[in-house]
C-alpha cells in the first residue's frame, strides 16, 4: 500500500473510538451469532427458502472479501456500513457503490459529524420542531494504516474536505480503495480540531460495544439540543 500515489500513510491505533448510528437499524442476528463467517453463504442459502426477507436485514454479503468478514459481539456495526450501500446514500469517501465506516476519535467529533447530517435530513424533509429519532453511540477501536490528510496543504486534500460538495472526496476514496487503500484519516469538518477514519473494510475495527442511547432535537432551523437517554441529562448544541 505504501506504493499507492497520493497522501502519506500514517498507522493508527484508536482506543475508544465512537460511531454514531440511528437506533432504528438492530443488530443482524448472522453477523452476531455465527462465529464463522465462512460458513453464512451457506446459511443465508438455506434461510431463504424460508425467510425471503433476510436478504434484507443482511445486505449483500458479496460486497465484503470473505477474508475481511467479521462475526461475534457486536459485528453488526461493523458490516452494515458495507453490505446495506446505495448510490442514493453517497458520502464523503464513497459515491455509495461501496461502503465506508466511519468513525470519530472522540464522542463529540461522532456527535457533531451526525448532527450535522440529520439537521440536513430534516430540513430538506420539512420537520416539525421537536425530538426526533433515537440514536445510539457505539465505541470501537481502530486499527489500521491510513492514508492521512490531517496535515495534507494538497489541493487534492484541500477538495476533498469541502464542506458541502463530496465529489473530489469521492473520486480520491475511490482512487485509493482501488488501488488497495484501508482508508482514510482526516481531519473533522464539522468538529474544529477533531479527527475522523472512514474505513474501508470492517475488519480494520474491533471491540464494538453499544454505549449511550441519544436523542436530538430538531428547532426548526437546526438540531440545537441532545438528550441522553440513560441519565435523563439535556445538552445544549453550540
Amino acid at each position: 500500500m505504501t506504493g499507492i500515489a497520493g497522501p502519506a500513510v500514517a498507522e493508527i491505533a484508536w482506543r475508544g473510538a465512537v460511531r454514531i448510528i440511528r437506533s432504528v437499524f438492530p443488530p443482524i442476528d448472522l453477523f452476531e451469532d455465527i462465529a464463522d463467517p465462512a460458513d453464512w453463504p451457506l446459511i443465508l442459502s438455506a434461510e431463504q427458502k424460508t425467510n425471503p426477507r433476510l436478504m434484507e436485514s443482511v445486505g449483500n454479503l458479496d460486497l465484503v472479501p470473505p477474508e475481511r468478514r467479521v462475526a461475534g459481539p457486536g459485528a453488526s456495526y461493523l458490516m452494515a456500513s458495507f453490505t446495506h450501500v446505495s448510490t442514493d446514500r453517497p458520502s464523503r469517501f464513497s459515491d455509495g457503490s461501496f461502503g465506508v465506516l466511519y468513525v470519530g476519535k472522540i464522542f463529540e467529533v461522532a456527535l457533531f459529524e451526525t448532527v450535522h447530517h440529520h439537521g440536513r435530513f430534516m430540513a430538506a424533509t420539512g420537520q416539525v420542531a421537536g425530538w426526533t429519532s433515537q440514536f445510539r453511540e457505539i465505541v470501537l477501536d481502530v486499527t489500521a494504516s491510513l492514508h492521512d490528510l490531517r496535515a495534507d496543504s494538497s489541493e487534492e486534500a484541500r477538495e476533498a474536505l469541502l464542506p458541502d460538495d463530496y465529489e473530489a472526496g469521492q473520486a480520491l476514496g475511490a482512487r485509493l480503495r482501488e488501488a488497495g487503500s484501508e482508508g482514510v484519516v482526516y481531519p473533522s469538518v464539522r468538529c474544529a480540531g477533531g479527527e475522523c477514519a472512514g474505513l474501508f473494510h470492517p475488519d480494520l475495527a474491533a471491540n464494538p460495544t453499544q454505549g449511550r442511547h441519544l436523542d436530538y432535537h430538531w428547532d426548526g432551523a437546526r438540531v440545537d439540543l441532545y438528550r441522553d437517554l440513560s441519565s435523563g441529562e439535556v445538552f445544549r448544541i453550540v
